[in-house]
């Protein structure tokens, strides 16, 4: 098999990458970059998780989170305070233009999934889904495997 024609991470990635172009453009006029979307929407449900929890729940690196969230607070999507129980951490919360911008992601997103999922029955749909859910358990499985290796 030529890797370069069908490969399970090709499809993946490009959909991956047109959805970030997609969701940048959407979300251009509100000054949320490429990925930070992702912050936004996991804060919206867990507001005021620690800076650590946001890393792992989105399955980023701290250094990673640290730049979005610094972003986000910086347009005043989110702020930060000091954890009372750890001095060295922080917790993060949304701002009230934070949360007046969910839905504005959330409508991208549905466009996005709508559009890229037209002509793909509602039953293929479910299927995709748990096939991806458990594609992404594998990954992160591995991923935790070759971390413990080190």
């Amino acid at each position: 098999m030529n890797v370069t024609e069908s490969t399970i991470g090709r499809w993946i990635s490009i959909i991956h990458r047109n959805r970030q172009n997609y969701l940048t453009k959407r979300l251009e006029a509100y000054r949320i970059g490429s990925g930070q979307h992702i912050f936004l929407m996991v804060l919206s449900c867990h507001d005021g998780i620690s800076q650590e929890q946001l890393s792992e729940h989105i399955r980023l690196d701290k250094a990673t989170t640290a730049k979005a969230i610094k972003r986000l607070e910086n347009e005043g999507y989110v702020r930060r305070e000091v954890d009372p129980r750890d001095k060295r951490a922080y917790k993060v919360f949304l701002t009230d233009k934070g949360v007046e911008v969910i839905p504005v992601i959330q409508e991208a997103i549905r466009d996005w999934e709508q559009m890229v999922t037209h002509n793909i029955s509602a039953d293929e749909v479910e299927i995709l889904m748990d096939i991806l859910a458990k594609m992404a358990r594998n990954a992160c499985e591995i991923k935790d495997k070759n971390t413990n290796m080190n």
